[in-house]
């Protein structure tokens, strides 16, 4: 076979050639206690910035499923902020991130439209696996 250009030489039709198989590490990062008992999304090479998307999830760990929607909906619209804590060097200060015990908050408004579809995501696979969507739980 002729690697370099994916060509047969017998038949001169294009192919597919597979010259390594690289093998990924496939998994969640947080393997559940009882995984009876819950449900799990995760999204990977999302287009979104990390350090945004880091601080968002930071905001709604801990809080119950229909909670944390909300809140990611509020930060679309503006009426809530998300507190940048780690990755803070440049964020500008304004007083919503009072309500967070911070000074320095934004909107991220992608960051959140993507952990929304990632929450709606997990509220589906719970309803599949019969579990009470209103008691979850948001842990990572």
């Amino acid at each position: 076979i002729n690697a370099e250009y994916g060509i047969h030489p017998a038949s001169q039709k294009h192919s597919i050639v597979s010259l390594s198989v690289i093998k990924m590490v496939k998994g969640y990062s947080v393997k559940p206690e009882n995984p009876t008992k819950s449900c799990k999304a995760k999204g990977s090479d999302l287009r979104v910035h990390f350090k945004n998307t880091r601080e968002t999830a930071a905001a709604i760990k801990g809080l119950n499923l229909r909670k944390a929607q909300r809140y990611l909906s509020d930060v679309i619209i503006q009426k809530q902020t998300v507190p940048f804590r780690r990755f803070s060097g440049g964020v500008g200060r304004n007083a919503q991130a009072k309500q967070h015990n911070a000074c320095q908050a934004r909107w991220p408004k992608k960051s959140a439209e993507f952990l929304l579809d990632l929450l709606k995501n997990a509220e589906s696979n719970a309803e599949v696996k019969g579990l009470d969507v209103e008691s979850l739980s948001i842990s990572h």
